[in-house]
């Protein structure tokens, strides 16, 4: 058993949406809920609740589980079974990569999921340029932005450009180019500098409303933190079965039945 799961009082804070229906599963069992200095974070949602989790508690041990309300879950996935494997220290225990982003006037951005570059005005695309590890990748890049993508986060808005996804690396989807770029995967080690050579843009991470706006010239470097963050169950959290059914609108008989 994960040592974690062998403390007496185990402090965990739950964040997300639709609280009142997982709190009660969790008291269930013998953890002590908090809001401050928890052990553990379970996020209750989707992808925004587990990346909000994050923001909020950055490298804490998480647990994702989906809102059925929302996220209509197979029978093997039940919050129930889900938090029970959870304490007993049975689910798979994955860490996470996280990207940082950092200007020249030490502005930063982290991301569980990604970094993207986009253009500040609706009419007009956004240059830029590219080195990797120090040497030229591309002289000019003309489109909508760029994203750049950790491989959990590979399957958002990197998927919706390249139509995949990466399993280990860093991933550049050119949003929209006008070369018609599409992706480049490179490896995890390397470190990204991108010069802006027309803007304004503007960047963001993950779903943090936090952005940092970008004028012509500006530099930004882009690379993969040394720490992770560990997080249970993504196998759970990311179950085709139950992707599917959220895929095809299958609604959940006990979400319904909520007032």
């Amino acid at each position: 058993m994960d040592s974690l799961f062998k403390k007496k009082d185990l402090r965990v804070t739950v964040v997300g949406r639709n609280l009142d229906d997982i709190v009660p599963l969790i008291r269930l069992h013998p953890v002590a809920l908090v809001e401050e200095e928890p052990d553990l974070v379970i996020s209750h949602g989707g992808d925004g609740s587990l990346l909000g989790a994050e923001l909020c508690f950055p490298g804490i041990p998480k647990c994702p589980i989906r809102d059925r309300r929302q996220n209509p879950k197979c029978q093997k996935h039940s919050e129930m079974t889900t938090l029970a494997k959870l304490f007993n220290g049975e689910l798979k225990k994955s860490y996470l990569e996280k990207l940082e982003a950092v200007t020249e006037n030490g502005d930063r951005l982290c991301a569980l999921n990604d970094i993207v570059l986009t253009r500040q005005l609706a009419s007009s695309a956004v240059r830029y340029r590219i080195w990797i590890d120090g040497e030229l990748f591309r002289g000019q890049v003309v489109a909508d932005g760029l994203v750049v993508t950790t491989p959990f986060g590979s399957t958002g808005y990197y998927q919706s450009i390249t139509r995949g996804n990466i399993r280990t690396g860093i991933g550049l989807a050119f949003n929209n180019a006008m070369d018609l770029l599409g992706h480049t995967v490179i490896h995890g080690e390397a470190r990204l500098t991108i010069q802006l050579l027309r803007g304004p843009a503007v960047m963001v991470a993950d779903n943090n409303p936090r952005h940092i706006e970008l004028d012509t010239g500006a530099m930004i470097q882009v690379y993969v933190l040394p720490e992770r963050t560990p997080v249970y169950g993504v196998d759970v959290f990311r179950c085709l079965e139950c992707y599917h059914l959220r895929k095809d609108g299958v609604v959940d008989a006990c979400a319904c039945a909520r007032p």
